[in-house]
């Protein structure tokens, strides 16, 4: 932590109780925050905080980014998808796209005007990245692309959509490109239904589809084939962003419990005065304190340019493991109201379920540690 990642942090936190507390409730129902309030991340320097200033960016690094994705986390949030806007596609155009494409795209998305996705799983290729099906055929100066996806975050909002398709013969990786359709007005664009989940509910998690829809080939990321090497080098930040929110998460289940045991009596006495109660908050201070000195470990590697994809697995399987066992131990000391979705810690044990799962399974996760032994 250094003075300016403490002023960020303030600042976070003070946009957060402002702008995004108060209408948890309303976006949980309406399975999306307001459009506005990209335009208000913007309007202070959250969005894009670590891309150069010269498109827009905040100039920072991703210890900036992290800040702002533990601060929503301290809040129990699970509506905002900013991790997905600005540490992800943000970054897939400042690593992989012309001097044109940066200047036309990174300024509107730092600002909020325009809402970032990505587009890669499909309903026949979750993990499996090698087996999408999505085509982009070219035809002149266009790309048509047709096929579907699935459980796109920020996909109701997206006015710049990162899709990966094949534009290739070749089976496996090798065909895949990566392209940014511009989607206001796209003609064969089409936003499915909005998926129901266990949790996360006020982020706007989508069905995408796309008809004869035609890209111009100028808004290609880098060059044809070249897709899934894009892929494998951004998803380490995104693992280790997972592993930095299911971090914080954990911590701040912790602190709501032990809070909770304190001002809750049972039997005459403190929760907290109880042996198990005392015995299981200890546990997990420890093992959140342990997690988070591996989770620090692995942003510093990373802002050295030395973070592995092994090691990004690693992080990214066990934060989100342990932000699951530990939010459903501090759960089960609220007894029932643990259970109720008005208390916090209810609506992080179902939230925390799919970080297990998105970002690559943690099943595949163990599998490139494997490989790398």
């Amino acid at each position: 932590m250094t003075d300016d990642l403490d002023e960020l942090r303030d600042l976070t936190r003070r946009f957060l109780a402002k702008e995004l507390e108060p209408n948890q409730d309303l976006w949980s129902r309406q399975h999306a925050v307001d459009r506005e309030f990209w335009n208000a991340a913007g309007a202070i320097g959250l969005l894009c905080i670590s891309c150069p200033e010269r498109y827009g960016g905040g100039g920072g690094t991703f210890a900036h980014e992290a800040v702002v994705i533990e601060e929503q986390a301290r809040i129990a949030d699970d509506c905002w998808a900013y991790n997905v806007h600005s540490t992800i596609v943000a970054h897939y155009i400042n690593a992989y796209g012309s001097e044109e494409q940066k200047r036309r795209w990174l300024p509107g998305m730092a600002r909020g005007e325009l809402v970032g996705a990505i587009a890669m799983t499909e309903p026949g290729a979750g993990s499996d990245l090698q087996a999408i099906r999505t085509t982009a055929v070219r035809d002149g100066d266009h790309y048509v692309i047709n096929g579907s996806k699935t459980f796109i975050t920020n996909g109701t909002h997206c006015d710049l959509l990162i899709i990966a398709a094949r534009t290739g013969e070749e089976r496996g990786g090798k065909g895949l490109s990566l392209i940014v359709a511009e989607t206001r007005g796209l003609r064969g664009f089409h936003r499915g239904r909005v998926l129901s989940k266990i949790g996360q509910h006020g982020q706007d998690t989508r069905e995408l589809s796309f008809t004869d829809m035609r890209v111009p080939v100028a808004n290609l990321l880098g060059e044809e084939g070249q897709g899934f090497g894009q892929l494998m080098a951004q998803l380490p930040q995104e693992r280790l962003t997972i592993a930095v929110s299911a971090v914080a998460a954990a911590e701040h289940a912790v602190d709501l419990a032990v809070e909770y045991a304190k001002t809750r009596t049972a039997f005459g006495q403190q929760l907290l005065a109880f042996q198990n109660t005392r015995f299981v908050l200890a546990e997990c201070r420890t093992e959140a304190l342990a997690l988070r000195t591996f989770v620090d470990h692995c942003i510093m590697r990373h802002l050295d340019g030395a973070l592995d994809m092994a090691t990004a697995s690693m992080a990214k399987y066990l934060a989100t493991d342990k932000q699951s066992e530990i939010i459903d131990r501090c759960l089960q000391i609220f007894g029932g109201y643990g259970y109720i979705t008005e208390y916090p810690i209810a609506r992080m044990y179902a939230g925390a379920r799919v970080q297990r799962i998105y970002g690559g399974t943690n099943e595949i996760m163990k599998e490139l540690i494997a490989r790398s032994l």
